[in-house]
């Protein structure tokens, strides 16, 4: 497995960024779809964009960084991303702190927006697990070749590292992932104008299939013996099912 897709003067250019970007704009053009539905401003999508999603890159390989800092030894190994290494969760944080500070600013409806904004964000995650694939990272414990021989010929081959099969735990994310989207996409059409009901549902549904994909993996960041990945996904359950019953009750009010 290549992870290098080609060179332009003299720099490796990875499957990995490619795949990346591939998702960003995947992810757009959801947006953008949904907005529309909503009658939503998509200019102001754009610019909240262009705040969250550098410092949702740099809230990433913070996240991942911090948790496998006795790997690094110069601020170049630690900005260096190119390789892989970033935490979707440390993103996520960002990226949603960072679109909350936006929306105050401008004095625009979070919830409202971030609704509309999710089923992109999920597409991309599905999207851009495909990069791990290419890195071969990501993936669970070693499994038999009858076990792998029930998947794509490409996948045996990418999940062969080193004369040992493994799970293509990348691939499970991938599909619960464009599950978990086409659901978003489900509420938000359903509910009018409960606003956060397609955020909670994310962080539940999404928190969920990571919980037990993470179990399955080998590489997994850790905290005192626990699988960091696993904590925040339970964080999460919990906060998306307190999200969804706040915005159930701001429409029971109103």
């Amino acid at each position: 497995m290549n992870p290098i897709a080609f060179r332009i003067f003299g720099m490796d250019i990875r499957w990995y960024g490619l795949i990346i970007a591939f998702g960003v704009l995947a992810a757009f053009g959801v947006t953008y779809i949904t907005a529309k539905k909503k009658n939503l401003d998509f200019d102001i999508i754009i610019d909240g964009f262009l705040w969250s999603f550098p410092l949702a890159i740099i809230g990433a390989r913070a996240y991942y960084v911090a948790f496998e800092f006795e790997n690094y030894h110069s601020i170049w190994d630690m900005i260096n991303i190119r390789n892989g290494g970033i935490a979707i969760h440390g993103g996520l944080i960002a990226g949603l702190l960072t679109a909350y500070v936006f929306t105050r600013f401008k004095k625009v409806n979070f919830f409202e927006y971030i609704d509309v904004v999710m089923p992109g964000v999920i597409l991309a995650q599905a999207i851009g697990r495909w990069g791990n694939f290419m890195n071969q990272e990501a993936h669970g414990g070693p499994v038999t070749e009858q076990f792998i021989s029930k998947f794509p010929q490409f996948i045996q081959q990418g999940m062969l590292i080193n004369g040992t099969y493994y799970h293509p735990t990348f691939l499970y994310e991938s599909i619960w992932n464009l599950l978990v989207c086409a659901i978003l996409i489900f509420i938000l059409y359903k509910k009018k104008q409960q606003h956060g009901i397609v955020i909670g549902s994310y962080m539940i549904l999404y928190s969920i299939g990571r919980f037990f994909i993470e179990g399955l993996r080998t590489d997994s960041l850790m905290f005192f013996g626990l699988r960091i990945a696993q904590i925040v996904s339970l964080i999460g359950i919990v906060a998306g099912i307190v999200v969804i019953i706040f915005a159930c009750r701001k429409k029971t009010k109103k």
